[in-house]
């Protein structure tokens, strides 16, 4: 190498100058303006995902086969956006919604990837969570890493889920892997951990999978005659010619109707059973854990742990959520000192926090902000996300083309500074970026961070219009631009609010933000600093710089929340 490095000196120059003016043309040039801002490239979108949808196994594409949170939750959102211009249905639920005519139907692509995701082999079907990807179309056999980053945003979609269903699988999921997370996951410190390896015992999978004769061995016959059935254990092995992954194989009511038995007995059965392989499988050589506590992925579990606690009611999966986010600000977030400005660290192990912070710690922390601060509004919180939003801002904006770099302006210089705008395994930085930024300056006011998210769908645009597929963060951010979302503020005695909390909290409302805001709350922007009327519970429903009058009837509101007023 040092040979050829000093005879071909010019070879090498030449070939390097072609690389970085290669990454330079991979990057977004030329602008549009917004007046061309349409809804046109999530339709397209929506339309490229129908084709690739799998409508018997759910997903997108083939083997191997990936979850697609961002996706999901692109589609979730549509649908309700759709319901709403059609017939005013903003305030959904109830499966009947679903039209399984119609397999390009947004909402039923999302529910069924979901549900066949909750009964596959990519969800561990005794402890919770989810592991990377499935590595056939079925769901069926994954590889088995578990990531932070994937279950975060999974959480999110399967709350979302069941708020327009009530199926009690999506229910079972969210409790299960909330539990996961809290369980093995997260530090005494409060920060949670970033992975679990696919291997044990230097094999992958062995941790997780079983053989007939060892299941038997450890249940009664009654359990084992539902747990075989239900597991797929009284099938052919499944993984690597002679061992058995768990999936659900067969339903409860089928296998009642074999055993004699009513579906309420079977249930009972299974529970007993699957809780003595579970204590069981907890005796094995666990797989390793990754102890890195990063910032964005941390962000991102604490945004579905956010959203979890909401709709279900939780306290404890938000004071999980609470733990990490303080750990985060006390242990990463630096404050400005002198000659230094503020800044978040990308990551801390075994006490030492380091590296400065990119543009997805950023952005996925100031999103979990948004999303907690609906479940619970803190002051401190609101301060914490402005913060966040200037040092976004100063550190990361490009002030001429617009859009968000992937390393700040004093990072170390590398030859090309990209800026994100693909969904990867996690969300795009810049749709990210952009779609918080927008939410917190319609709460706050701020104009510079709406106009900093304008110049970024600006920037992405031209993209976006020709080929949208993997852009979902931007497309929901583009779909908040195009219509602001409604911001719903709450004021009045805590207990009567956390009823209409709870009343709001059943509603799938992709594009609308509800802070309850406790009387006690103090400097506010003038948007939430709304009087507090003794002994009542007052709304503002506000969209943009319009708001309608304040509303002190829970029913009003949802009528008012049904409707397309303010659209």
């Amino acid at each position: 190498v040092a040979q050829f490095y000093h005879s071909e000196r010019a070879q090498i120059t030449q070939q390097g100058e072609a690389i970085v003016s290669g990454f330079a043309r991979m990057q977004p040039a030329s602008p549009a303006h917004q007046s061309e801002f349409s809804a046109g490239p999530i339709d397209t979108a929506l339309e490229h995902l129908a084709a690739s949808f799998d409508a018997r196994y759910g997903g997108f594409g083939a083997a191997p086969k990936f979850p697609h949170p961002t996706d999901l939750e692109l589609c979730l959102r549509r649908h309700a956006q759709s319901r709403m211009h059609q017939d005013a249905g903003g305030v959904q639920g109830g499966a009947g919604a679903i039209d399984a005519a119609h397999q390009d139907d947004p909402l039923r692509m999302a529910i069924h990837t979901l549900g066949r995701m909750a009964v596959g082999g990519i969800y561990d079907q005794l402890g919770g969570g989810f592991c990377r990807y499935s590595v056939d179309a079925y769901w069926l056999i994954p590889h088995f890493e578990k990531m932070l980053y994937g279950n975060g945003p999974l959480l999110a979609r399967y709350s979302d889920a069941w708020v327009l269903t009530r199926d009690p699988l999506f229910a079972e999921v969210v409790e299960e892997t909330a539990s996961w997370t809290m369980r093995e996951m997260q530090s005494a410190a409060g920060g949670y951990y970033s992975s679990l390896d696919a291997d044990s015992e230097h094999e992958e999978g062995k941790f997780y999978v079983w053989t007939p004769q060892h299941a038997r061995a450890l249940l009664s016959d009654e359990e084992y005659a539902v747990c075989a059935p239900f597991y797929g254990l009284d099938q052919a092995a499944n993984f690597e010619g002679g061992h058995w992954h768990l999936h659900v194989a067969r339903g409860l009511d089928q296998i009642a109707k074999t055993e004699g038995r009513s579906t309420q007995e079977c249930s009972a059965l299974l529970a007993r059973g699957r809780a003595r392989l579970f204590a069981a499988r907890e005796q094995r050589v666990r797989p390793g854990r990754d102890e890195k506590i990063l910032t964005s992925w941390n962000a991102l579990m604490i945004t579905g742990m956010a959203r979890a606690a909401r709709v279900f009611g939780r306290p404890e999966w938000l004071a999980s959520a609470r733990a990490a986010l303080d750990f985060i600000r006390g242990t990463l977030w630096q404050e400005a000192q002198e000659q230094q400005r503020a800044r978040l660290l990308a990551t801390c192990k075994d006490g030492r926090a380091h590296l400065n912070a990119y543009l997805d710690d950023y952005a996925f922390l100031l999103a979990a902000l948004i999303e907690l601060m609906q479940t619970d509004f803190r002051s401190r919180d609101l301060e914490f996300a402005e913060d966040l939003a200037e040092a976004l801002l100063e550190q990361f904006n490009d002030p001429g083309l617009g859009g968000f770099f992937f390393t700040s302006h004093d990072h170390e210089q590398l030859i090309h500074r990209p800026k994100p705008g693909y969904d990867s395994a996690t969300p795009s930085g810049n749709g990210v970026a952009a779609f918080a930024l927008q939410r917190l300056g319609h709460i706050t006011g701020e104009s510079r961070y709406i106009d900093a998210a304008e110049r970024t769908l600006r920037l992405f645009y031209p993209v976006l219009a020709q080929q949208p597929n993997g852009y979902a963060s931007l497309l929901m951010a583009l779909e908040e631009a195009i219509e602001p979302p409604r911001v719903v503020v709450l004021r009045g005695p805590e207990g009567q609010m956390h009823q209409w909390r709870r009343a709001l909290d059943q509603a799938y409302l992709p594009a609308t933000l509800i802070l309850a805001i406790a009387p006690e709350a103090a400097d506010l922007p003038p948007l939430l600093a709304k009087p507090v009327v003794p002994d009542a519970v007052n709304a503002w429903v506000c969209q943009g710089v319009t708001c309608l009058a304040p509303v002190d009837k829970l029913e009003h509101l949802l009528d008012v929340l049904k409707s397309d007023k303010l659209r």
